[in-house]
């Protein structure tokens, strides 16, 4: 099995009211998340943000639907997943990107990846994650989409 890359994004899945879609992981319940994801060989970090997209919560969304925050955040992998990586790796490089769609909806979940989504206003959305990394993306949510509803 190849190593994985040590690029990620982040996609913030939010509705105009700031309701933000949080999504439980498999293997480690109480693990809440945004959608996440490795790059794969070739794919920009909007393409893997689309793709995981699809991949966790079911929705196909064409890639310009993606607001790319222009906003990279380098974190140490934890130690129980650092086999998935090649020897020496330590760090992972991760692209911050929201999607907003009009209303909650059921997320079609991927069951060896995740377990249970939930849908809660910003701030508890904020507090539930257990990344450091997705809990500041969303506390900067308010500001990001008061600059982009602005003429």
């Amino acid at each position: 099995m190849p190593y994985k890359v040590p690029e990620s994004v982040l996609v913030v899945i939010h509705t105009p009211d700031l309701e933000v879609l949080l999504i439980e992981r498999a293997a480690h319940p109480g693990y809440w998340q945004s959608v996440t994801g490795s790059l794969e060989s070739g794919e920009s970090p909007r393409q893997t943000a689309c793709r995981e997209v699809g991949e966790e919560t079911g929705l196909a969304l064409p890639p310009e639907r993606f607001c790319d925050w222009q906003l990279t955040n380098r974190f140490a992998i934890f130690a129980e997943w650092r086999h998935r990586y090649a020897p020496g790796v330590s760090h992972n490089i991760e692209h911050v990107f929201s999607l907003a769609v009009p209303a909650p909806f059921a997320p079609r979940l991927a069951p060896d990846e995740h377990r249970d989504a939930c849908w809660l206003p910003w701030r508890d959305a904020a507090a539930r994650c257990f990344s450091w990394t997705n809990r500041d993306a969303i506390l900067m949510l308010p500001d990001l989409a008061a600059r982009s509803s602005r003429p």
